[in-house]
Formats: structure tokens, C-alpha cells, sequence
């Protein structure tokens, strides 16, 4: 078959963020990231697997070095972003974490090709309620609060900016403490804790690339 030189070329996709992008102890392909292009595909949006640029452990700063690392990244069809829950982890103030997440932001939306409209930013889960953090000794009220204010930071530099924001922290914290939403490390989520984000995540995306 020949193939239609006029056809809408696949659109790209570039994935940023830390474990919970990367999907650390799951197969590559129950990552939300992977989940949501396939998720999109079903559904008449022809997403490519996204590229993804992450890795366990990355706080805002090592994310934006791994970035000016991998230049030139070039332009993309679509962006997500999903960042900071390791600069709450290692205690960093809230203060700190806005500058550098309103920074990766704005480089987010230029790598879009200065499209707002075609970034998406996930909201960073609760990782308090996992047996991890149980067995840490840490107090889960205060990561939990510690989150809340990472997350309204996110969402109102997200509104700021134009960009849709999409909360999936309730979502971690609704059973994700149990065995099938976790990975085998008792802290990361499985595959299907990650399904249930690309469902938060699906509707949001098809009205972002459903435009022109």
C-alpha cells in the first residue's frame, strides 16, 4: 500500500518528570505516559509513544540540567510535566520549588512551540500513604501537608499561564496504599495505580489536542 503524502503526520510527545513518569518497577509500557498516548490512539488521536525524559529521584533543578543535557530537544506536539516530589522529600522550602517549577513551565510551553494550550501538568501524588512511608517513620500528615502546598503552588502557576492542570493526588491517596497499586518497592505505583491517572488525564488531553 502507498502510503498518502497528504496524511497528518503523527503527533509527538514529550513526557517530563521524575519516578512517576519513568515508571519506576513497572514494564515500560504500564508508564502513565505510554498508557495515555495508546489511550489516545483508541480514541482517533494519533500520539506517539511519548519520548521520555525522566529519572528516580530527580527533583526540579536535576530535571532542568538533565534538559539543557539532552539539547537540543527541539519542538513537540504535546508536553506533560509531573515534578517535586523529591524536592518535598529532601525538605526543600515551598518558596524554592515555585521558582524552579515556574521555570521548567515556561520551558515546557516553549518546547509546545509556545502553545499553551498543548502542555499538561499532573499534580505529584501522596506518597505518605504508601508502606514505605509508613516503615520511614516519617509523619504522613505533614507530607500530606507539605504536598497540598507543592500542588496549590503547581495549579495556580499552571492557571497563571494558561495550562491545564490535572489533580491526581486524591487519586493516589484513594487505596493507593494497597498491594495492587504499588509497585513491588511498596512506594511507586503499579500499572493500574497509573491507569487510573491516564483516565484523570485522558479527557483533558483529547480537548488539548483536538485543537488546531
Amino acid at each position: 500500500m502507498v502510503s498518502d503524502p497528504f496524511s497528518r503526520a503523527q503527533l509527538s510527545y514529550l513526557a517530563l518528570g521524575d519516578s512517576y513518569t519513568i515508571g519506576e518497577g513497572v514494564d515500560a509500557a504500564g508508564r502513565w505516559p505510554v498508557q495515555l498516548a495508546a489511550a489516545l490512539r483508541t480514541r482517533g488521536i494519533d500520539l506517539a509513544d511519548p519520548r521520555i525524559l525522566a529519572t528516580t529521584g530527580w527533583t526540579t533543578d536535576e530535571l532542568w540540567a538533565a534538559m539543557d543535557a539532552a539539547e537540543p530537544l527541539g519542538a513537540w506536539d504535546f508536553v506533560s510535566l509531573l515534578i517535586g516530589v523529591n524536592n518535598q522529600y529532601r525538605g526543600r522550602e515551598v518558596d524554592d520549588y515555585v521558582g524552579e517549577f515556574a521555570r521548567l513551565l515556561r520551558r515546557a510551553i516553549a518546547l509546545a512551540g509556545d502553545r499553551v494550550d498543548r502542555v499538561l501538568v499532573l499534580s505529584i501524588p501522596d506518597w505518605g500513604v504508601t508502606p514505605f512511608a509508613f516503615a520511614s517513620g516519617r509523619d504522613r500528615e505533614a507530607i500530606a501537608a507539605e504536598l497540598d502546598a507543592y500542588n496549590a503552588a503547581a495549579r495556580d502557576l499552571c492557571e497563571a499561564h494558561g495550562v491545564a492542570f490535572v489533580d491526581i493526588t486524591g487519586i493516589s491517596r484513594d487505596r493507593g496504599g494497597t498491594a495492587e497499586m504499588l509497585a513491588d518497592d511498596g512506594l511507586h505505583p503499579s500499572a493500574a495505580q497509573y491507569a487510573r491517572w491516564t483516565q484523570a488525564a485522558l479527557p483533558v488531553a483529547m480537548g488539548l489536542l483536538a485543537r488546531d
